[in-house]
This record gives structure tokens, C-alpha cells and sequence, in this order.
């Protein structure tokens, strides 16, 4: 997918060679990086796992029923799916496609969030987050949240973790060195996805008002309120601050820069979660109405290729490379 021009390069050291002059050895072109993108499939109860480099499926992971939430840790060597309808956590080795761990979590899980050392599971259910160990697979704190969290983020430090709570119209804000609540930001109605840029601004989604609200995680303050399509419900954020928004209800993505709308990218049916390729060049959202993904080159905002998955694809990682 990313192009690696090797042969204008190539062609002057052999001119070079020929002329009997020597060529200091260049250092070595990386060979490009093998990106993954898993969709979890809600109908199918499996992850299906996408090369960007061969644009091949590499796998159909089996896990327990309903996965939804998907997260990959920041190392790209572990994939994090909340399943659903089992009360669990599957914890897959993202390079073997191998379960390693089913962790029991709260009522519903939905949303994941993944840390070094800890990884965070929103329970639709129960109104809590569940903290797992990442060392030992298991649960090591249960913290109380808004009512009917949707999907945690971790702010780029690692400090605080925000939680959208789709029956409270607010996202709770979490102190992760201490697991305590430290605050509640009012927000649009049905908040649901939320993503934070790498300066630190946070984006959410609300599927409700058919907006976006824009926080400040600093002050606990929105600082804008963005319209979108119809019933927004999937954000994700590329490593330069361009965030993205599936509209499930219009069949489409907005693309948003500051706080404004800059683009609006017609999609499959149903579009949910979503995730940026780490070099800025590709966007993968899941189309659940059409057990499909849809690939945007971001350079042209058009969709370049549609991918079969599972059945009522939702949840949407793509590793760090």
C-alpha cells in the first residue's frame, strides 16, 4: 500500500559502478511494514484479520459471542476483543492469530482501550469500567462509571482515561494512576464513540444529536460542537490530528479538522468503527449493514476497495506498525 521507491537509487549506484568510482553503502530501504487491521464481527463471533500490505485476509480469529470492542496494545503484539454476549475478554497474540486468554469481565462489555500495563473494558450493563492486568490476564480494579459506557480512550499520556456514557449524555473521566472518577463532561445526546488526538483533544461522537462534541481533557471543558451525519457512532484519529467520523444512519464518513467538517465520504451500509493506518495513508471502517470494510485512501477521500468480512462487522484496530 505505502509505495517505497527503490529504483531511481538503484540505477545511480550501478552508473557510479560501472565508472569504476566507489559508492559509500546506503543504509537499507525498510522493506514496508506489515499493517494489520482486525474487524471484530458481532454475527460471526470471530475477528477477521487484514493484511494492508498483500491487501489478503490473513485470518478469521474464533472468539467467544458478540464481539464488539477491539483494541490493539501499543506494541501491535496483542489484540483486545470485548465479547459481548459472553461477559469476556478474548486476548489474542496478534501475530499467531492465537487465543491466549479469556478474561471475565462486566455485564455487556462494548468498548476497549489498551495501555502498556493495563487495558480497559467499558460494561454497557453495569455502568462500570473493568482494569485487566496485561502481565497476568486479569482483572485488577472495577470503577464505577456514567451510566451505560459506550467506548474508553486514553489521553496521550497515559494519565487520564475518558469514557463515553451513552445513557448520561456525558463522558466520566478517570484518574488511571489511582482508578478513580475525577469528573463528568456534559456532552450531546447518546454519546458514543470517542477518539483523542495525538495534541490531546478529545472527539465523541453523539449518536443522538447527530454532532460531535470537542473537549479539552485539561479544563474538562467543550470547546466545540461539530454537526455531522445522521447518527454518529465510530471515531478515530490519525497520527496528524485529522479525525474521522462514521455516520451509521447516513451511510457515510466526515472528515473533520480543527472544528469544522472538511469532507463528507460516501461508505458501505451501516458504517461503524473505523481505524487510520499509522502513516496517514489509509482508513478502514466497518460497513455492519453490508459484512463488509471499506478501504479510503486518505490523499483522495475515495473509497478504493471493499473487503468481504464477517457477518455484522463493529469494532475496528489497526496496529501501530
Amino acid at each position: 500500500m505505502p509505495r517505497w521507491p527503490r529504483t531511481v537509487s538503484l540505477a545511480c549506484s550501478a552508473i557510479l559502478l560501472a565508472a569504476g568510482l566507489t559508492v559509500a553503502a546506503a543504509p537499507a530501504l525498510a522493506y514496508p511494514p506489515r499493517i494489520k487491521v482486525f474487524v471484530t464481527n458481532t454475527g460471526s463471533a470471530n475477528a477477521t484479520v487484514y493484511d494492508t500490505r498483500t491487501t489478503q485476509l490473513l485470518a478469521d480469529v474464533p472468539v467467544q459471542p458478540g464481539p464488539v470492542g477491539v483494541a490493539l496494545s501499543p506494541d501491535g503484539d496483542r489484540a483486545y476483543i470485548a465479547n459481548e454476549q459472553a461477559n469476556t475478554l478474548s486476548v489474542v497474540d496478534a501475530n499467531t492469530f492465537k487465543v491466549l486468554a479469556t478474561v471475565p469481565v462486566g455485564s455487556h462489555p462494548f468498548g476497549v482501550a489498551a495501555g502498556p500495563s493495563r487495558v480497559y473494558v467499558a460494561n454497557y450493563s453495569d455502568n462500570t469500567v473493568t482494569v485487566v492486568d496485561t502481565n497476568t490476564n486479569r482483572p485488577v480494579a472495577t470503577v464505577p462509571v456514567g451510566r451505560f459506557p459506550h467506548t474508553p480512550a486514553l489521553t496521550p499520556d497515559g494519565r487520564s482515561l475518558l469514557v463515553t456514557a451513552n445513557g448520561g449524555d456525558s463522558v466520566t473521566v478517570i484518574d488511571t494512576g489511582s482508578n478513580r472518577v475525577t469528573g463528568h463532561i456534559p456532552v450531546g445526546r447518546f454519546p458514543a464513540g470517542i477518539a483523542i488526538t495525538p495534541r490531546g483533544r478529545a472527539y465523541v461522537a453523539n449518536t443522538g444529536s447527530n454532532s460531535v462534541s470537542v473537549i479539552n481533557p485539561l479544563t474538562g471543558l467543550v470547546v466545540a460542537t461539530v454537526p455531522v451525519g445522521t447518527a454518529p457512532i465510530g471515531v478515530t484519529s490519525t497520527g496528524n490530528g485529522t479525525v474521522y467520523v462514521s455516520n451509521s444512519g447516513s451511510d457515510t464518513v466526515s472528515q473533520l479538522q480543527g472544528s469544522g467538517v472538511t469532507a463528507t465520504i460516501p461508505v458501505g451500509d451501516q458504517p461503524e468503527g473505523l481505524g487510520a493506518a499509522p502513516d496517514n495513508s489509509f482508513l478502514y471502517v466497518a460497513d455492519t449493514g453490508a459484512n463488509a470494510m471499506s478501504v479510503i485512501d486518505i490523499g483522495s477521500n475515495a473509497v478504493t476497495a471493499t473487503v468481504p468480512v464477517g457477518a455484522q462487522p463493529e469494532g475496528v484496530a489497526v496496529s501501530p506498525g
